[in-house]
């Protein structure tokens, strides 16, 4: 397989949404300038997402469903990428692309649309970009996904890593170079963790977590990890090993517990109608690293996080529905305008968000609905 410069490579695509030049910077009076590179390093693999949405059932064997909409968008680590930057992370991405459209297409949208520094990823000849279809039924998914390894590691990939604030990593029995490397230089490490098929969830992986300042897995993660019966009891006994342990529990929101601040949280999500899960998790990473980043109280990084999730799963198209500041700008004008009990509740929850929003300009970026229409059908 060849690696090459992937600027050489790329086909003509159709025109992308191009991005307002005035973001919001949410870490503008905390950051300091030539302290880091870059806000945000991640790394994994970015799959082409095929997304159907509005099935009436699954699909039977030997039958045919029609969906109601469909969308295509970078997926895998790519999700959390665009959820980042679309929060004024500097967000910078390293990953394995192949030569073919899928890799074309998704290399586009991250570095001219979504603005994710790609300069420590690689385009590499002959290997075909992982392909995921998901299947939207009844407020959740189903996946059929294809791919082979990548040919190249992050660490290659990575190198010597950038400064940067944060950065996303992978709980496994052993840390990848530039994982140490990135927190031997001062960088906070937030962990997560997939379903382990073996059903070991080895103790070693859990001694890494003294490496990391964030943990957050969701519940059935946190309780098979730690051998609790209660994502409370879970909480915990990683709250004993990492700074700050987070616990996700779907509809009825999260838990978690700050060492360093002496906080305690539960945060129920907000009531919100699904039309597409994928990538949900991704968004609530995303804006919680930002409330982590930014100082913001426990509380408050948790209600952040369960809203720009809340915002992501209402509208279709995986990563390219995560929220930027200009889709909380506007919620928070609608819920202004509602005055009914309700919506005076989560006014007084998110009042944290009131002087935030008066500094987001009006032209501040917002989801790329026309992206998503103009390469599928949907709405």
């Amino acid at each position: 397989m060849q690696v090459y410069a992937a600027q050489h490579v790329q086909r003509s695509l159709p025109c992308m949404d191009a991005m307002p030049q005035r973001r919001y910077d949410p870490l503008a009076t905390v950051r300091s300038d030539g302290d880091h590179q870059c806000d945000l390093l991640l790394t994994g693999t970015v799959f082409q997402d095929i997304i159907f949405t509005g099935l009436p059932h699954a699909p039977e064997p030997g039958t045919e469903v029609w969906s109601e909409g469909m969308g295509s968008c970078p997926g895998g680590v790519a999700n959390q990428a665009i959820a980042a930057a679309r929060l004024g992370l500097r967000t910078n991405l390293a990953a394995t692309f192949g030569d073919d459209g899928y890799g074309d297409y998704n290399w586009q949208i991250l570095e001219s649309q979504e603005h994710v520094d790609l300069s420590l990823s690689q385009r590499v000849s002959g290997w075909h970009s992982p392909v995921t279809v998901s299947m939207c039924v009844n407020q959740d998914r189903s996946m059929v996904t294809h791919g082979h390894p990548a040919p190249i590691s992050s660490s290659e990939l990575i190198g010597k890593p950038p400064k940067a604030l944060a950065a996303v990593a992978d709980l496994g029995e052993e840390l990848e170079p530039w994982m140490l490397a990135a927190k031997d230089a001062g960088t906070k490490l937030f962990g997560v963790v997939g379903w382990d098929p073996t059903g070991k969830w080895s103790e070693r992986r859990l001694d890494q977590l003294a490496n990391f300042y964030a943990f957050l897995p969701n519940a059935p993660e946190a309780m098979a990890f730690t051998g609790k019966t209660d994502p409370w009891a879970a909480l915990y006994s990683l709250a004993d090993r990492v700074p700050v342990a987070v616990v996700t529990l779907g509809p009825q929101g999260a838990v978690a517990v700050d060492s360093e601040t002496g906080e305690e949280e539960w945060v129920p999500s907000l009531p919100v109608s699904a039309s597409d899960p994928t990538g949900a998790g991704d968004c609530f990473g995303a804006a919680f690293i930002v409330g982590c980043l930014a100082g913001w109280r426990l509380g408050d990084r948790l209600r952040f996080a369960n809203l720009c999730a809340s915002l992501a799963v209402q509208e279709v198209g995986g990563s390219l529905a995560a929220p930027g500041w200009g889709d909380i700008a506007d919620w928070w004008q609608r819920a202004n305008a509602r005055k009914e009990r309700q919506s005076s509740q989560w006014l007084r929850r998110f009042a944290f968000l009131e002087p935030i929003v008066k500094d987001i300009p009006a032209e501040a970026q917002r989801r790329a609905r026309a992206t998503i229409a103009h390469l599928s059908d949907a709405q």
